[in-house]
């Protein structure tokens, strides 16, 4: 269409709202993160754009395997750079290490600097689903598509190619706050997509964007039904608000 609390990763879902000594219960992560599945980005960044979240969306560069794919899930962000000199052994288990530490319900999400690697594969993708995460968003290359495809595994990417990140990309942090394109992705955002792409809602309102894009869903249901009995786009604005 047209037109305040931190949480963190723990399986306890236990947030506490700035400013005060009080702990209590939010919205549990997997019923977030389920929730967040419903809506579309296009809905989560218009509550944004209402916000005062103006550039939220990822670069549109970044493009789904599949067209019918649906995502949302925490960030858990990840970082490095090209470096044809790295010690592969010591590298490797570095991957091994981040990828077995991928908090449930999450979404890895790459800051590369890299136009030559693929950082996610086949194996990479079998393991983060083990571990109950939610999609992948690669601002670099992925690799072993087909099979990525079959497992139904949501995965974003810039390009594809053979060519393995270990032995030519150096991963540095994970669980860090990244970078891709002009949006900074920190761990505990959430990360909407679908066709139209992706969307990083910050953690510290990511409940109150739910709850609003849950609404602005209802709004949108409601105008498209006044449209299709018969009422003007104009008058289905002025009486919703929304279009």
């Amino acid at each position: 269409m047209f037109g305040a609390f931190t949480c963190s990763l723990a399986p306890a879902g236990i947030c506490t709202r700035p400013g005060t000594a009080d702990s209590f219960m939010a919205i549990g992560t997997t019923e977030l993160c389920d929730r967040y599945a419903e809506l579309y980005p296009g809905a989560v960044t218009d509550v944004l754009d209402d916000m005062g979240y103006s550039s939220r969306t990822l670069p549109s560069a970044l493009e789904p395997l599949t067209p019918d794919v649906r995502m949302a899930g925490i960030a858990y962000p990840v970082h490095g750079h090209p470096d044809e000199q790295c010690d592969y052994e010591e590298n490797i288990r570095k991957f091994l290490t981040m990828l077995g530490e991928a908090p449930s319900n999450s979404v890895i999400a790459y800051e590369t600097r890299d136009d030559e690697a693929a950082h996610i594969g086949e194996l990479s993708t079998t393991a983060l689903q083990v571990r109950g995460c939610r999609g992948a968003v690669v601002d670099g290359g992925v690799r072993d598509v087909r099979f990525i495809r079959e497992q139904g595994f949501p995965t974003f990417a810039r390009y594809l190619t053979p060519a393995d990140a270990p032995p030519r990309w150096s991963l540095a942090e994970w669980n860090v706050p990244i970078r891709i394109g002009d949006v900074e992705v920190r761990p505990g955002d959430v990360l909407v997509g679908d066709a139209d792409g992706v969307v990083a809602v910050p953690g510290n309102v990511r409940e109150d964007v739910l709850e609003r894009a849950e609404d602005l869903v209802e709004t949108e249901d409601a105008v498209r039904e006044a449209v299709l009995d018969g009422v003007s786009p104009l008058e289905a604005f002025e009486e919703h608000g929304a279009f």
